[in-house]
């Protein structure tokens, strides 16, 4: 199992706990160990349980739990908590908004047992007269049923990816039959959400490639000649066969989305050896996979006008990190040392301020206890630099969390909304306006706070934010997190053209957290972002004069 596959286990388990009203202290238990692996994807496959409960945050009854999941895929207690609960009550706890406790009084008081029940009955107005419900909550639980139920078969790229890889490497393994296999469509630009895993093999003997694939459970579909279907990876798989000669014209037609091909499809391409002398041919620049969306781009390509994009070599430094002085999994120490070792500059650290209370948000007086920690040991890995920062709630009234005496301790401050998500586009607007205007804001961290297929941002004006972050020269961050990838890709022309900066930050809560900079960069290839433009592409030097300046 997976970390994240354990995480859901375990928060599963406590959410059944509360729905039949167990030991609450055991509750908060595992789900306190479920919120700590939800932040990190450390790896736990075989490790021992005395080696999972030297974890942070994890004592000996979730190390137990974590090692039993390991080991059989689930638990004792937690098949005698399903056995006991039907099937539809665990699919409601999944619906955003809605805990146990509520979701045990719709089962009881109103014998609701399935989403589509719950749906009919909001649309019969049945959830306004019970206690803690009302018009509001109502109207929410809807909308979340109709979010996930069209988001359903869909997967974030970096899942979607790894089940990619998995049967691209299995195909290749068929020696004689499959010739050459690619990514293709969604998953070769590297799409936010993939709603289908695509791939191209060139066959030398297509009987024996459709023999072999209808054996290893693909259908071929009835309307697209030599093409195989899958349901059986949370979201379809096509597998598209052609003649080796003919591979990389299909490459190059599969690719690209139906907006951009659709001039192409009547062009007659003649075995090209490469994609290039396709695009060559076309008298186009090269367009990138991740950049072939739409049409705008081809007016770019004919013009010579795609810039050379952002690469993972250029970034310089890792800003917007957390360690175990918040809820991060890993030391200050730990996270400096791993970062170093990726040849990183620097390192921002940023753990949470002092009203996100649930993620250990720092006291004043631990703030300045880290800062302490992190003069000492910028002595100790020196040329490399940790850089003193914060995540700073910013509140309801758009006021950044700290006073002034303890934010000017800081060498730059990521300002994120985090609590009361509910907003308005003008309250929101408003909100993070304000935050912007705040002469410590450095960065505005992930601008709308969504959780791909998780929960939808709130609503803002993204011109008006991006136009305020440009008149207070404030950096936009590219939150690289695989469920984040916030701000959008298609907002970053828009922040190139009025100058904002954008910097990609992994928001890492454990030394492999870092690793997420790959999706970040994916995500700025889509929206054209090169390495002038991006912030920590900026040498040690040249951000440490940027702060100094800003400071001042």
């Amino acid at each position: 199992m997976t970390t994240e596959e354990i995480a859901d286990s375990l928060e599963l388990t406590a959410k059944l706990m509360e729905l039949h009203e167990e030991n609450p202290f055991k509750v908060k238990a595992v789900a306190n160990g479920a919120y700590k692996l939800a932040k990190t994807r450390i790896e736990l496959e075989g490790k021992t349980q005395a080696e999972i409960e030297q974890i942070e945050g994890i004592g000996k009854g979730i190390a137990a739990k974590i090692h039993e999941l390991l080991e059989k895929g689930t638990t004792d207690e937690l098949e005698e908590l399903k056995s006991k609960t039907p099937q539809g009550i665990i699919d409601i706890m999944n619906i955003k908004g809605l805990g146990p406790k509520k979701v045990r009084q719709l089962w009881q008081e109103l014998h609701i047992e399935s989403v589509g029940e719950l749906l009919y009955a909001c649309n019969e107005n049945r959830l306004v007269d019970l206690k803690g419900f009302g018009t509001k909550t109502q109207e929410s639980v809807k909308q979340n049923i109709e979010f996930a139920q069209n988001n359903s078969g869909k997967l974030h790229y970096a899942n979607a990816e790894k089940l990619g890889l998995n049967l691209l490497n299995g195909l290749k393994k068929v020696k004689g039959v499959f010739e050459e296999v690619s990514f293709t469509g969604e998953l070769r630009r590297r799409n936010d959400i993939i709603t289908k895993i695509e791939l191209l093999c060139s066959v030398n003997d297509f009987e024996r490639a459709k023999t072999g694939l209808t054996n290893a459970g693909y259908t071929e579909d009835e309307e697209i000649e030599n093409t195989f279907v899958s349901g059986n990876a949370g979201c379809p798989v096509l597998i598209y066969l052609c003649e080796p000669e003919n591979f990389y014209k299909e490459l190059f037609l599969t690719t690209g989305s139906g907006d951009f091909i659709q001039d192409f499809l009547e062009v007659e391409i003649d075995a090209p050896q490469s994609e290039e002398e396709i695009f060559e041919s076309l008298n186009l620049q090269y367009i990138e996979p991740e950049l072939r969306e739409s049409q705008n781009i081809i007016s770019l390509a004919e013009a010579n006008k795609i810039p050379t994009l952002i690469e993972f070599k250029d970034l310089k430094g890792s800003l917007h990190n957390h360690s175990t002085y918040s809820d991060g999994m890993n030391s200050l120490e730990e996270m400096a040392v791993h970062c170093k070792s990726l040849g990183y500059e620097y390192l921002g650290i940023c753990d949470h301020s002092q009203s996100a209370f649930y993620a250990d948000g720092l006291k004043p007086e631990t703030v300045l206890i880290q800062q302490q920690e992190i003069e000492k040991l910028n002595k100790q890995l020196a040329p490399f630099k940790i850089f003193k920062g914060i995540e700073s709630d910013i509140l309801n009234d758009g006021s950044l969390d700290y006073t002034e005496d303890i934010l000017k301790t800081f060498d730059f401050v990521v300002a994120s909304v985090h609590s009361n998500l509910k907003m308005s586009e003008e309250k929101a607007n408003e909100r993070l306006i304000k935050a912007i205007e705040n002469p410590y804001t450095t960065i505005l961290g992930h601008p709308t706070g969504r959780l791909l297929l998780a929960r939808p941002g709130y609503p803002i004006n993204h011109k008006k934010i991006i136009d305020a972050c440009a008149a207070n020269g404030v950096i936009i961050e590219l939150n690289a997190h695989p469920y984040r990838l916030d701000i959008d890709w298609s907002w970053i022309p828009y922040c190139l053209e009025k100058g904002v900066k954008i910097s990609i930050n992994p928001d890492a809560h454990q030394k492999e957290g870092y690793n997420d900079m790959q999706y970040g960069i994916y995500s700025a290839h889509k929206g054209m972002l090169d390495k002038a433009n991006c912030f920590n592409a900026l040498t040690l030097a040249e951000i440490e004069t940027y702060f100094t300046k800003r400071k001042k």
